[in-house]
């Protein structure tokens, strides 16, 4: 420890304690009482979030040599990511009453993650990465897995397993060659080996293609995404939309790093790939979805044409102009992917958020058992639809912001016809979502529909305790929680000035280490 600032690793310490005391206080705490692990755990994140903003503010420091770094960029990520993980503890509450045995290893699984998902966002090399990497990784294999009951949650554990054991392998073997070709791990050693003179060693190039591959698979990028949509109909709903927005904001964490610092040099090798790869993912998510009548389905590939418009903005992470082989990092690109990352998370989590509470009273998740929404809820039928909006990018909401500095960034990097094309895709996404808002707001419920067929004429008292009965209601954490969501998805789509500003002073963070 000599040297080593060891307050800067405290807010890790917590999340790590944090993890193992929800775990422990399940054994004791009594049924009734279980609730309170759930609050156990959101007050140690706020704790952590708390203090890696007393400890890391406006510092800037590698540890243990480069293999943890303390900047503006990780310390943004390390309060979104747990901010993040706390939305997803407590509107999963209601969910864990109804369906799971064991809460204490749900929410401590969680924590855990969360950890995960921080160190990737602050590792220097990627063996550190890819170990935080596995915690997430293993942490999510569980979670997917905890509805042992439910034939479909078995089938898509297995899957989950399977294939992440699967791109593991793939993105470790990588990380090995590229040890092999350049004689380190680390981000800034795999940039000045990338920067010298002459063509790369095969070596090198392969086994970075073995990590893009191993990544492809964690964001659910085309053609890695064969996974998703069984994961996501089959894994609890809380934890879809943890893997929805999560995994992927924590992975995206990673690539942004290890992009601009790592292989900024060879940008003009990998940006003209990452397009084609956005390309094919943003057009086949979303053309898709619309064959979709599952809504976790349709998010599912709506998450896929999402990652679509990410991988934009990674590939205009450098800029190369004409005539001259100098690359030049891309602020507004970065910007981009991380406004958006946090734009889609709000949408994305209100979205998961009301399709838990309608699961919670219909015991379904087709999108046919949204007919006439908003005549059993208003409320859930309007967030629902302003989630949607947003998520297609529509003017005065959160996604039509973020898209815009996402798709500026690719045109401004070189890739107008992607720009163009993410916003035709754009327009096909809203066709679906419109879709799901008719069943909402102009179908029949399918009581009413039922009522119809059978011929019976209902009046009085009985009519009036059928539309009691189809009210939904909901919990007052989750209300709670969806008006938060509804007014950062309107606050943030009208003045996202201070967003944006602290996340343009992570992104100075990453291009001062980029060089």
């Amino acid at each position: 420890m000599n040297g080593i600032n060891v307050n800067l690793l405290t807010p890790e310490f917590i999340l790590a304690g944090m993890g193992l005391l929800v775990l422990s206080a399940d054994l004791v705490l009594p049924q009734a009482r279980k609730t309170w692990l759930a609050w156990i755990g959101v007050a140690g994140l706020i704790a952590a979030v708390a203090t890696a903003l007393i400890y890391r503010w406006d510092r800037v420091e590698e540890l243990y040599g480069g293999v943890f770094i303390a900047d503006r960029f990780s310390l943004f990520f390390f309060a979104f990511l747990v901010i993040l993980g706390g939305v997803i503890i407590i509107s999963s509450i209601d969910y864990v009453k109804q369906h799971i045995k064991h809460p204490g290893e749900y929410y401590g699984l969680i924590i855990f993650s969360i950890l995960g998902m921080v160190l990737m966002a602050s590792a220097g090399e990627l063996l550190t990465a890819y170990v935080a990497l596995e915690l997430l990784s293993f942490s999510l294999y569980v979670l997917v897995s905890l509805r042992k009951s439910d034939p479909k949650t078995n089938e898509s554990g297995v899957k989950y397993i399977l294939l992440g054991a699967f791109s593991s392998a793939i993105m470790l073997y990588g990380i090995s060659m590229v040890w092999g070709a350049t004689g380190t791990t680390f981000y800034s050693g795999i940039a000045e080996v990338l920067a010298q003179p002459g063509d790369p060693d095969i070596t090198l190039i392969v086994g970075l293609g073995l990590i893009v591959a191993g990544l492809g698979f964690k964001v659910a990028a085309v053609p890695f995404h064969m996974w998703v949509p069984d994961v996501y109909e089959g894994a609890p709903t809380p934890i879809t939309a943890y893997l929805a927005v999560g995994s992927k904001a924590a992975a995206f964490a990673f690539i942004l790093r290890f992009f601009s610092e790592g292989l900024l040099p060879a940008a003009a090798d990998w940006r003209v790939l990452l397009a084609v790869m956005a390309t094919a993912t943003m057009v086949l998510g979303n053309l898709v979805a619309i064959a979709q009548d599952n809504v976790k389905r349709l998010l599912a590939y709506s998450s896929i044409g999402q990652v679509g418009y990410l991988l934009l903005g990674v590939a205009s992470l450098g800029i190369i102009r004409e005539g001259s082989d100098v690359v030049q990092f891309s602020t507004r690109a970065s910007t981009g992917v991380m406004l958006h990352l946090v734009g889609y998370a709000i949408a994305n989590l209100a979205a998961f958020l009301v399709v838990t509470v309608v699961y919670n009273r219909t015991g379904s998740d087709s999108i046919s058992d949204y007919r006439g929404l908003a005549s059993k809820s208003p409320f859930l039928a309007m967030v629902l639809a302003v989630a949607f909006f947003s998520l297609a990018g529509l003017p005065f909401f959160v996604g039509f912001v973020t898209k815009f500095y996402l798709f500026t960034a690719g045109a401004e990097a070189g890739f107008l016809w992607l720009s163009g094309l993410a916003m035709a895709a754009s327009l096909v996404s809203l066709y679906y979502y419109l879709r799901v808002v008719q069943r909402i707001y102009v179908d029949s419920p399918p009581e009413t529909d039922a009522q119809e067929e059978g011929g019976a004429e209902v009046t009085g008292d009985v009519a009036i305790s059928a539309v009691e009965a189809s009210v939904i209601s909901i919990p007052r954490v989750s209300w709670g929680m969806l008006a938060v969501l509804l007014v950062g998805i309107l606050l943030v789509g009208v003045w996202p000035t201070r967003l944006v500003e602290a996340i343009e002073t992570a992104t100075a963070a990453l291009s001062a280490a980029a060089g």
